[in-house]
């Protein structure tokens, strides 16, 4: 059985402000989606923070004092945090339940992906294509807050989202699994269609303005990428994922 990215208690992004308020946030367990730090700022409290962010493998983005003020006037002491509307995953726990199940995993990453709607939109088609999980990096995706939530139709309370630190290993860890990376990207000659997706796979899909990177477009088994006719030459990657996915259902229909 596949574990859902069950919604936390208190639905939505919870700010938390404060440098004790924030370290009980941690050390209760609480996900956290998005972590600021003010730059410059020192003292015995914030080193205790500093230490559990070291230890829980968190990611704090150092910023100015004007970008805290503008997210709360309350005083924030140089320190505010959101929480995550659900409990992430990790893949390494879901891979081997898919194969002990009978099922041919299907994962889609997503690398890069910084567009809240995008997120929430690839969640709901990924959902209704029967998509295992959803991997995506720590660092430069997409917040998962009530807006990815309400574009997803809920979906993100339904499929697992896995987010890593270490992206790139993830992706190879899945490899290693046995599941053969598809990167869809414009350069390559052959198209979505050439592939077998009968196979356990993960297909990856990136930014529309920066596109996949090109460490994993290195280490992917196949490329491919979606003919295109017309003038316009690219889609919006929401619908360039569901177009990709459902070549993938198509095949595995057969």
């Amino acid at each position: 059985m596949i574990y859902n990215s069950k919604p936390a208690k208190n639905e939505g992004n919870q700010m938390v402000f404060g440098i004790r308020a924030v370290v009980e946030a941690i050390r209760s367990g609480k996900e956290i989606e998005s972590l600021y730090l003010q730059r410059g700022l020192s003292g015995g409290l914030l080193n205790e923070l500093k230490d559990l962010i070291s230890e829980y493998g968190l990611t704090a983005q150092l910023v100015p004092i004007e970008k805290l003020n503008r997210i709360t006037l309350k005083n924030h002491q140089g320190v505010v945090a959101f929480i995550s509307p659900i409990v992430y995953q990790k893949v390494e726990n879901i891979i081997p339940q898919i194969f002990e199940d009978g099922q041919i995993p299907l994962i889609l990453i997503l690398d890069s992906i910084t567009d809240v709607r995008n997120m929430g939109a690839i969640a709901r088609t990924a959902e209704c294509a029967g998509v295992h999980a959803i991997v995506i990096p720590a660092k430069g995706s997409a917040q998962i807050n009530p807006d990815a939530i309400k574009t997803s139709a809920g979906a993100l309370y339904k499929i697992p989202v896995c987010r890593h630190d270490n992206f790139l290993q993830t992706v190879k860890f899945l490899q290693e699994s046995g599941l053969q990376l598809i990167c869809c990207t414009e350069k390559t000659k052959d198209n979505i269609y050439t592939p077998d997706y009968t196979a356990p796979t993960a297909i990856i899909m990136g930014s529309e303005e920066d596109g996949v990177r090109n460490e994993i477009i290195r280490s992917a088994d196949y490329l491919a990428k979606i003919p295109m006719y017309g003038e316009i030459e690219s889609l919006n990657v929401s619908v360039a994922t569901g177009i990709i996915l459902y070549e993938a259902i198509r095949q595995r229909q057969l």
